[in-house]
């Protein structure tokens, strides 16, 4: 079982993506976090979402930029544990009416196995995902 530090959270794809853009809130905002001590890790879905984008539009330059950020963060595993956690979400929502993208399914169960804050700019994807902590570093 991984045991993570305090002061971790999670990226969504989209933060991800505005850090390989050298968006500048985004980057300082995650120098700064480094800076305090906090660290972040890939959700295993971010991961495949982000990797695809790059190999589809053959971007080297931030393929190798996010390789490292891999290195830096590490990317998590899905389990049992975090399938069970998505298909009761995803139970729950289907008796509500609501629904939800596989892959923001999954990114949601991993921080909530985790307890991990999970950093997007994506709030309408997750917003009905009852307990899952949601931080927003565009707006």
């Amino acid at each position: 079982m991984i045991t993570y530090a305090r002061g971790l959270k999670s990226d969504d794809t989209n933060i991800v993506s505005y850090f390989l853009k050298k968006d500048a809130t985004i980057v300082a905002r995650m120098r700064l976090e480094n800076s305090n001590g906090n660290q972040f890790v890939i959700p295993p879905m971010v991961y495949f979402e982000i990797n695809n984008w790059l190999l589809r539009n053959n971007s080297k330059n931030k393929m190798a930029t996010f390789e490292k950020m891999c290195f830096a963060q590490g990317i998590g595993v899905i389990d049992k544990i975090v399938l069970d956690i998505a298909s009761t979400i995803k139970l729950k929502m289907q008796k509500q009416g609501k629904s939800i993208e596989d892959d923001d399914l999954f990114i949601a169960a991993y921080c909530m196995k985790h307890n991990l804050p999970l950093v997007t700019n994506n709030i309408d994807h997750f917003k009905n995902v009852e307990d899952l902590k949601i931080l927003n570093w565009v707006e």
